[in-house]
């Protein structure tokens, strides 16, 4: 998803000043970070709305901002997605809660083992899509289409302010 900003000439004048590539994409990825980290916490929000009490495990517990390898060398990626993913995988491997995890002893060997906070969440994707059976009940879409301005905003003032801060370092 690639988003046009226009009006940000002197945001370009500052980047040109500092010339340091490396410097840049380290104060955009923070920018960027800091942008999206709105979309995760909306999502924990609507997930923690949906969210079914009766089952110990937590989709929204799971909902974390990464940053992401691209093949562009000047850009930044960062995205919201759920740990464990949606992939019931190999089968060898069994999700359980971080607190369960630090006391583990089973049948299977603790390298197949993965503890995360929110338990075994694979199931997001059903309520996230819905099935044949059940409706959707979508919680990270919205999070991302109704917070579009919110995290653009976001993003262009806190990269003006990093860009301030290194320029009156460097002066």
């Amino acid at each position: 998803m690639a988003t046009q900003i226009s009006g940000l000439d002197d945001v370009l004048r500052k980047m040109q000043a500092i010339g340091n590539q490396k410097i840049i994409k380290r104060l955009a990825r923070k920018a960027a970070r800091e942008a999206i980290n709105i979309v995760r916490d909306a999502a924990r929000e609507n997930a923690k709305a949906i969210d079914d009490k009766k089952s110990s495990e937590k989709i929204w517990k799971n909902i974390v901002s990464r940053s992401g390898k691209i093949s562009n060398k000047g850009a930044v990626r960062e995205r919201v997605g759920i740990l464990g993913g949606a992939s019931f995988g190999d089968g060898k491997t069994a999700i359980i809660t971080k607190k369960e995890y630090k006391s583990f002893v089973g049948p299977i060997s603790s390298s197949t083992v993965i503890g995360l906070t929110g338990g075994d969440t694979r199931h997001w994707r059903w309520i996230e899509f819905g099935t044949s059976e059940q409706a959707a009940r979508p919680f990270m879409r919205p999070a991302l289409s109704e917070n579009t301005d919110k995290v653009t905003d976001k993003f262009v003032q806190s990269f003006r302010r990093e860009l301030d801060a290194v320029l009156g370092v460097i002066k």
